[in-house]
């Protein structure tokens, strides 16, 4: 291992402290959420750690609370509906962008991912005035609509990043065979691409599922999402049920992403 910038080898003593310091890095970010699910089995009603006794107390008043699965549930929904629009509208800019020359190509790039650049506090302020006006706030079409702005530039960007290690003159080939544009990305682009589609899909879901800065402002009543709920508990009281609902919340991020991965690999070991 060489030293990228005077490639000059990096000793053994050297590389060793590289790897405690990113491991110390990786503890640093990880270390709170590692916390909150030993937490969740305190058997008190006070968050403790480590806990005093262990009991699914927490859980079991999570799943037994009406407010608690409608909010799951507005969730769970307002993710799937994300998932299922910002994915081919992830997947259209990527392809049309990949596919265009046009000089404006960098700048339209930067205006799909402004999302993930702007402050979010920004984005949820300019979105409820603007829901205001639309009567779209605490309702479903209108947080689907708000996530799928948040959600569509990370399948654009896990798509367009398939697309750069793809040989479009297969489709070429295939539109030159007389296929039209259309059929030809269907049977011959996407199913070189989907591993990618199938990550950003993924990737669109947690980010519905997750978000709460947005729902803060917009989502409410019978619409209100789970994070906005858990938010209103810990502002409230510390409710144990938060670390509860945490650490599921966490297992389920965790078990689409090792899904994801899984699919990257398969993706990358079939070129």
């Amino acid at each position: 291992m060489a030293d990228a910038v005077s490639g000059v080898p990096i000793g053994r003593g050297r590389r060793l402290w590289l790897y405690a310091l990113g491991f110390l890095i990786l503890l640093f970010l990880v270390l709170p959420t590692i916390i909150v699910i030993p937490m969740s089995f305190t058997g008190t009603r006070f968050l403790r750690f480590p806990p005093e006794q262990l009991s699914w107390r927490w859980y079991q008043a999570y799943l037994g609370s009406i407010e608690w699965r409608e909010a799951t549930w507005v969730s769970l929904k307002a993710a799937v509906l994300t998932m299922l629009v910002a994915t081919p509208l992830g997947v259209m800019a990527a392809y049309g962008l990949h596919a265009s020359r046009s000089k404006w190509s960098r700048l339209i790039e930067t205006a799909l991912i402004a999302p993930l650049i702007l402050p979010l506090i920004l984005v949820s302020i300019g979105i409820f005035f603007l829901y205001a006006r639309l009567g779209l706030n605490n309702t479903m079409t209108g947080l689907v609509m708000a996530h799928v702005c948040l959600a569509m530039p990370f399948v654009f960007v896990t798509v367009l990043a398939g697309l750069k290690g793809y040989d479009m003159n297969q489709e070429r080939v295939a539109r030159s065979l007389g296929a039209s544009r259309l059929v030809a990305f269907l049977t011959v682009t996407l199913p070189q691409v989907r591993f990618s589609v199938f990550s950003g899909a993924l990737l669109a879901f947690i980010t519905s599922l997750d978000e709460v800065v947005v729902a803060l402002f917009i989502s409410g009543g019978e619409n209100a999402t789970l994070t906005r709920r858990m938010f209103t508990a810990l502002r409230d009281e510390i409710d144990p049920t938060v670390a509860a609902i945490s650490s599921l919340l966490v297992a389920l991020t965790l078990t689409l992403l090792a899904l994801g991965l899984v699919f990257g690999d398969r993706r990358a070991g079939t070129r």
